[in-house]
């Protein structure tokens, strides 16, 4: 449920005016009730990014001039909603997140925010936009089949889902020490969902499931030619059922044929999806996509890519980046020789994994084509 003010002029405009008024109440005002589709990405930009950044502090003396003309007065969560949703409700940019919740320490712990709790938009004695908690409101009995309590993710669940199938990044050291398949039941050659495995290398104190992956070769930084560390396509996952020289397991899921000499890594773990939110680096970024789940060249929303930049390049959970698509060369008809295009603003993403040198994140929007090798900058101010 999602509920409007109703009125003419603009909610921006409104806030701005009790800014000036103290004695009015942004929240008493009659809203209509709609429903929403989701909410829009930012206006597609064909201008070279400017210099400037998102300030330090992430914050901004006039929040009221985030906030959008639809906003509503009052939200009640549902099933289905993510942190992103609800921030691209309010806000024309999600890193402002923080600055309108009223409880900053729960927006480290979005899984608080629950199906059926309702947010209400206020002001506060600075005359600035506040979001607050206004209560809870019961679900419908149909809704109710879905456990309720469950905490809404940062990002839509299907999208790690698709995450856990796609090429992971690990050490040549880890490869090359982790556990692989010698052979299939009934001399199989390739293996599949509920197919018999035999295993080396597991250790007994070790877990029982595993992912299955395929080494792919080396992952490089586009810019430098770096190798950042080795690709390793899932293939499946197993369990094991009896330890030994050679272990016996069973292939649980399928992703794609399984063979000899695939490598057994720990399950990747879906809690990535808790305790983060969307804001932007503290200093300036850049990097670069240098791939994308499954090998697509044209990349949209809701796709994981991988990016140059890590852990020690000040990458966080929760950041969010600007995309450009990368200016193509073209001939100059008149100088001869050939001239590079300005890059074009396409889209943003928000990085959920973060490792030593390269990082995960999901495409929340894309506003044209998003490419392999296209540029990622800190938001601009």
């Amino acid at each position: 449920m999602r509920e409007y003010n109703g009125l003419n002029t603009t909610l921006g405009a409104v806030v701005r005016a009790l800014a000036l008024a103290a004695g009015l109440a942004l929240a008493g005002c009659a809203g209509q009730p709609t429903s929403p589709a989701g909410p829009p990405g930012p206006a597609p930009r064909d201008e070279a990014p400017p210099r400037a950044v998102a300030p330090p502090d992430l914050e901004t003396a006039d929040l009221s001039a985030q906030i959008r003309d639809d906003a509503p007065l009052r939200y009640v969560v549902k099933p289905g909603d993510t942190l992103w949703d609800i921030a691209g409700y309010y806000l024309r940019d999600p890193w402002y997140w923080p600055q309108l919740w009223n409880d900053n320490p729960d927006i480290d712990n979005p899984h608080r925010i629950r199906p059926g709790d309702v947010l209400v938009l206020s002001r506060a004695g600075d005359g600035q936009p506040r979001l607050d908690r206004g209560g809870r409101e019961r679900l419908s009995p149909r809704i109710r089949e879905a456990p309720v309590e469950r905490a809404i993710p940062t990002i839509p669940r299907e999208a790690i889902r698709a995450f856990l199938t796609s090429p992971r990044l690990v050490t040549e050291a880890e490869l090359a020490e982790a556990p692989y398949i010698v052979s299939f039941g009934d001399e199989h050659l390739i293996g599949g969902e509920g197919s018999l495995v035999y295993v080396r290398g597991a250790p007994a104190d070790g877990p029982a499931e595993y992912s299955v992956v395929h080494p792919a070769g080396d992952y490089r930084d586009p810019a430098t030619d770096e190798i950042l560390g080795q690709r390793a396509i899932p293939t499946g996952e197993l369990q094991i059922r009896r330890f030994g020289d050679i272990s016996t397991a069973v292939m649980t899921r399928s992703y794609r044929e399984a063979r000899p000499g695939n490598r057994l890594l720990p399950v990747a773990s879906t809690s990535m999806l808790r305790d983060f939110h969307p804001h932007a680096p503290a200093d300036p970024v850049t990097g670069r996509i240098m791939s994308v789940q499954d090998g697509l060249s044209a990349i949209g929303q809701y796709q994981v890519v991988t990016l140059n930049r890590g852990r020690r390049d000040g990458i966080e959970r929760g950041h969010v980046l600007d995309i450009y698509a990368a200016g193509r060369e073209v001939a100059d008809p008149i100088a001869g020789g050939r001239v590079e295009l300005p890059e074009r603003h396409a889209g943003q993403l928000m990085v959920f994994k973060v490792d030593a040198r390269v990082s995960f994140a999901l495409i929340m929007n894309a506003t044209r084509a998003i490419h392999v090798e296209d540029v990622v900058r800190s938001p601009a101010a």
